[in-house]
């Protein structure tokens, strides 16, 4: 029998946007350690093709539908579109700029998400959840101390559109999940038009490509399996909470990343950045307090 604390959890935003960061923590630690072997396009293909192959996994067995009605595949559309073009430009952002501002302008993601949602449901947000996220870029700052110098500002720019066209994926999240879309659907479609994206840009990139080997192998399943469990559960999170407090809970990926940092490489944190792992905790706490009451869409 189900425990009626699992069930308050699986039905719950906050938790799963927990696991999704998380997950995409873990996902960044493969990364790091496949920048060795790998090209930045190499990365991004296999990060999303991985993720389609495990979809299909799931859903060919199950016989589960994949087509959907022309309304609906718009949105996914939308969704995958967006959500694509947001991650090959955080790429380039992280080949040109420092990765700490890289990072700070892709996840400018839920400021956006505020305008965005303000303009899809012709509603302001609440006060409190504009300052929780307020709140929790702030911490971003501090614990990342960006900097952009005169030569970097077409990579800043193009940086801070990642964050602006994520905004704009997760609202498609929410209204596919609004819509009663399943979760594994919703994936699929991103990794099938992402694969095909990053397989054209990995084309097109000059040299040779890295053979897979059982050296590399095993960092390509080890980011293809969390990137899947934290898109699924990213789904979910939009899909069962508040776009926008959901939206200040992803802070908590550059925290997750942050302590990897600290354990498997040694990096040095300053004070400051206890002080910023304290206000994104935060800015976590209030926004999944926030998450349990009643309020209006968004």
């Amino acid at each position: 029998m189900t425990s009626p604390l699992w069930q308050r959890l699986k039905n719950s935003g906050p938790f799963w946007m927990v696991i999704a960061c998380l997950s995409f923590a873990v996902m960044g630690v493969f990364v790091k350690l496949g920048s060795h072997s790998f090209s930045t396009a190499e990365l991004v293909f296999y990060r999303c093709f991985a993720g389609f192959v495990g979809i299909l996994l799931i859903a060919l067995p199950a016989r589960s539908p994949l087509r959907v009605s022309w309304p609906l595949l718009q949105v996914h559309l939308g969704r995958s579109i967006s959500g694509f073009l947001s991650l090959m430009l955080y790429f380039f952002a992280i080949s040109r700029l420092p990765l700490s501002t890289a990072v700070t302008l892709n996840y400018t993601s839920p400021l956006f998400l505020m305008v965005v949602s303000t303009l899809w449901y012709r509603q302001w947000p609440i006060r409190r959840q504009v300052l929780a996220i307020l709140f929790g870029f702030v911490g971003v700052i501090l614990l990342l101390r960006p900097a952009l110098h005169d030569n970097e500002w077409l990579a800043g720019l193009l940086g801070l559109c990642s964050g602006l066209l994520a905004s704009i994926a997760y609202m498609n999240v929410h209204e596919l999940g609004r819509r009663g879309e399943p979760e594994w659907r919703t994936v699929f479609y991103f990794s099938l038009v992402s694969s095909i994206g990053a397989g054209v840009w990995m084309a097109l990139q000059p040299g040779a490509l890295a053979p897979l080997t059982l050296d590399n192998l095993w960092v390509v399943l080890g980011m293809g399996t969390s990137a899947t469990i934290a898109q699924l559960s990213m789904t979910r999170a939009y899909s069962k909470g508040k776009s926008l407090v959901v939206a200040s809970l992803a802070y908590l990926t550059v925290v997750f990343s942050t302590l990897f940092g600290v354990l498997l490489w040694g990096e040095h944190l300053p004070p400051s950045s206890y002080l910023a792992i304290v206000l994104i905790a935060a800015c976590g706490v209030v926004s999944a307090r926030l998450g349990t009451r009643p309020q209006r869409p968004g």
